[in-house]
């Protein structure tokens, strides 16, 4: 039950982080409170990656798909194949509650006690969805999470959001048959960064008509049947049947904070870490991945941040 590095979280930078410290001879245990990669398997199942295979790929085990830009279902598989081939040592769906630190790390979670020397955070940001503060957000008709298109034929569907997941969902649900699809955005305009070659899509279905949209808008109220939003020209309400709510996730800066990691005062909210090490202020503690933005959550991506593993466990083989 003790180990020179544990690490938290199995989607792939965690991955890369063990595989990293194996190919060292580094002891080493990953803990995850979900399945394997959870984040990419709470995605949308339709889903395409923005990045090309070969971007995704760790532990120099070769990504090959059907198309440049792989399926979520494919990546599912890969990421399957790397755990098994590099056999890799992990405990899945056992929560961390905390960790204390003494003459080494003493990590808890809801099943039983681990020791560790070094521990990697590589925790990602999906569990925590920016909420809308609205009466009415607790109903069941209200979702963070898309998974498919199928429970919405036939319904009145608000998507609120103007980045990729957003326009995906809207423009997925509109053409399997939701009866009318209305986009709430609080900006100007779609994002600059959704993908390029769906930009053109979502905004040509906006200005036919097909997808409805209100600009510079906010959802005020939600009720059984019905949505209040408040537009530049008034409020208005929106017959409505369901509020995919694509607003963005956030990490979980309350287990950041309780285990002695400070957050910056910068507007991310950056958790504070030596670029060079990826030790956080806590001796002992880094971070990997998208976790080392903080609220800025569209910095670090599978394929900038599979380095992280190398410079960590270059850091603990010095120290």
């Amino acid at each position: 039950m003790r180990f020179d590095v544990i690490v938290i979280g199995a989607g792939p930078i965690g991955l890369c982080c063990a595989i990293e410290a194996k190919k060292n001879n580094l002891s080493y245990l990953i803990i995850d409170k979900g399945c394997l990669v959870n984040s990419l398997y709470n995605y949308p199942k339709n889903m395409t990656f923005f990045s090309t295979s070969d971007k995704l790929e760790i532990g120099e085990i070769p990504f090959i798909s059907h198309n440049a830009k792989p399926t979520k279902s494919e990546a599912l598989e890969y990421y399957r194949r790397v755990a098994s081939s590099w056999e890799l040592n992990m405990n899945l769906y056992e929560e961390v509650i905390d960790i204390k630190k003494g003459d080494e790390f003493e990590v808890k979670t809801n099943k039983s006690n681990y020791f560790a020397r070094k521990i990697i955070l590589s925790t990602g940001f999906y569990d925590l969805p920016y909420k809308l503060n609205v009466e009415g957000e607790d109903l069941p008709k209200v979702k963070h999470y898309y998974d498919e298109p199928h429970p919405y034929f036939g319904m009145n569907v608000a998507v609120v959001g103007a980045a990729n997941s957003a326009v995906d969902v809207a423009l997925e649900t509109y053409r399997k048959g939701a009866q009318e699809v209305t986009m709430i955005v609080r900006e100007p305009s779609i994002s600059e960064s959704v993908k390029y070659w769906v930009k053109p899509d979502v905004e040509n279905r906006i200005k036919e008509g097909s997808i409805k949209s209100y600009f510079n808008s906010n959802i005020t109220k939600i009720t059984e049947d019905s949505i209040h939003v408040k537009t530049p020209d008034g409020e208005i309400t929106i017959d409505n049947d369901f509020v995919l709510a694509m607003t963005g996730y956030q990490p979980d800066f309350s287990f950041l904070k309780k285990i002695g990691i400070k957050i910056g005062d910068d507007e991310h909210n950056t958790p504070v870490h030596n670029d060079e090490t990826m030790m956080t202020n806590v001796e002992g503690i880094y971070l990997a991945g998208v976790i080392c933005g903080g609220l800025k959550t569209n910095k670090w991506f599978i394929e900038n941040s599979r380095d992280h593993a190398e410079i960590i466990v270059s850091d603990i083989l010095k120290k």
